[in-house]
């Protein structure tokens, strides 16, 4: 589990990620649906699948924040590229250091 201090941090950068989350997809999913050299219903599809994706992404770096998930949820959330390295420093060396290694071994 992750000190209280890095909890209280780790509450507010969720929510500014999360909006950066859905922002990035919004924007995918608009650009998807503006392709014009594709069928309505195959960029319906494209859209379907790209969205069900997007949501397996949010779920397991957004849903379900608890402390004692809290490590997982922002290792995440730095592999989806929606914390900014000022945010991850505002995190305790230990706290950094084991979301990032976390972050590394889920690239591999």
């Amino acid at each position: 589990m992750i000190p209280e201090s890095d909890w209280r941090v780790l509450r507010g950068v969720h929510r500014r990620a999360l909006d950066r989350y859905c922002t990035h997809v919004l924007e995918e999913s608009a650009e998807i649906i503006q392709m014009g050299d594709t069928s309505p219903h195959d960029r319906y599809l494209q859209l379907y699948r790209f969205l069900k994706e997007r949501d397996r992404n949010l779920a397991t770096a957004f849903d379900d924040l608890r402390r004692s998930t809290a490590l997982q949820r922002l290792a995440a959330m730095i592999l989806l590229d929606v914390v900014t390295d000022q945010e991850i420093n505002q995190f305790t060396a230990a706290t950094r250091e084991a979301a990032i290694a976390l972050a590394d071994i889920s690239r591999r």
